[in-house]
């Protein structure tokens, strides 16, 4: 395998040795240069054409947004995997930088930590992603706007597991799963489904505390429906959307005539908090045949066991293509255990849900498991 060309840019002295040091114990990663701001690398990305940047947001000269801006513009094949805090700036910055097109982030290490347990971070988080996002990997993700939704609803890419396959008469929630590249998807989804939706939508992103809070509020102003971070005790309504919070799972209850969350800190699943098998499970479990589960792009598995769960209990589930996924790992985990109903391009999927007009949410009689 040829190893994947990494440049690493960030201001901090000290950041750029940790991550340079740590990418050089990782096989088939090459770091072939570093740069402490965005004009720097600009030149660097023209004179040695890495495979992936990662790139810090608060730099002189020419800060991170600005310099991925032009990395897309200029080259928009370079992979970009952006350093971000954890503070609500932090999130605030990475949720636009992956509307710009980024292809995915990780937390950056603090300097409160020692050499090792900095190194394991990036060998943990970071190392993954560039080995994913290397030579033949996925292509960059296209930067969103509300004008950028394709709706051609006959593209030739949509490939039909089952090619009859039609959502049931009575659909009563939609559930969703998404991980790298889950955003951007989600954003396209959000705005082109129906503002009269009558069912509700719950949501897992992968992501930390403090960013799915801002991913919820960068999606509500983009829509007229509501979207928001779930909370405990939240009850479901026709026509809103909940995203579960970082570091809690996200399950549903009935209480008497509505359905309500439940998040907890139980141990996570597939190393993910919150984890959409999680979710696909609570729902297929009180909802039955009216629920239908969608798998959006992600690197890894969680979603699989769930959606068996969904399929064992009537339900319906969708499955993102291969060619409009940033990573084509969860779908494709999905798909190739025959568990997905339809595999359709990411601009079908919305057209796909809302095209049944017979959508409602509607009270069901069974009964849900205590949430644990």
């Amino acid at each position: 395998m040829k190893p994947v060309r990494v440049l690493v840019v960030d201001d901090s002295t000290v950041i750029r040795k940790i991550v340079t040091d740590a990418l050089k114990e990782v096989a088939n990663i090459e770091v072939v240069a570093t740069a402490a701001h965005g004009r720097i690398a600009l030149r660097k990305i023209e004179q040695l054409r890495p495979d992936v940047v990662t790139l810090d947001f608060e730099m002189p000269e020419m800060d991170g947004l600005t310099t991925l801006k032009q990395i897309r513009r200029l080259y928009p094949k370079t992979q970009v995997v952006m350093f971000s805090s954890s503070t609500k700036e932090g999130a605030q910055s990475t949720i636009e930088a992956l509307a710009l097109g980024a292809s995915d982030y990780v937390q950056k290490p603090t300097r409160t930590r020692g050499m090792d347990e900095a190194k394991l971070h990036i060998h943990q988080e970071l190392a993954p992603r560039i080995l994913q996002f290397g030579v033949g990997g996925p292509k960059a993700p296209v930067p969103q706007s509300p004008a950028s939704v394709d709706a051609s609803p006959d593209r030739e890419a949509t490939k039909d597991v089952q090619a009859n396959s039609r959502l049931p008469a009575r659909v009563d929630v939609i559930s969703i799963g998404s991980s790298t590249g889950g955003p951007n998807a989600l954003q396209q989804i959000i705005q082109d489904l129906p503002t009269n939706l009558n069912v509700p939508i719950v949501v897992v992103q992968h992501m930390p505390p403090v960013f799915t809070r801002q991913l919820a509020k960068r999606l509500n102003q983009l829509t007229e429906l509501d979207v928001r971070e779930a909370e405990q005790g939240d009850k479901l309504q026709p026509g809103g959307i909940w995203i579960a919070p970082g570091d809690y799972h996200m399950r549903l209850r009935r209480n008497a005539n509505s359905v309500a969350v439940c998040i907890d800190q139980s141990a996570p699943e597939n190393s993910c908090r919150p984890a959409v098998d999680v979710l696909f499970r609570s729902c297929a479990t009180l909802y039955g045949k009216g629920n239908v589960s969608v798998v959006l792009t992600g690197m890894g598995q969680d979603g699989l066991l769930g959606a068996k769960c969904v399929r064992e209990q009537g339900g319906f589930v969708i499955a993102q293509d291969q060619s409009t996924s940033v990573v084509w790992g969860m779908p494709r985990a999905v798909t190739e255990a025959g568990l997905a109903d339809k595999v359709l391009p990411l601009e079908r999927i919305a057209h796909f849900l809302s095209s049944h007009q017979s959508v409602r949410a509607a009270a069901r009689t069974q009964e849900l498991a205590p949430c644990r």
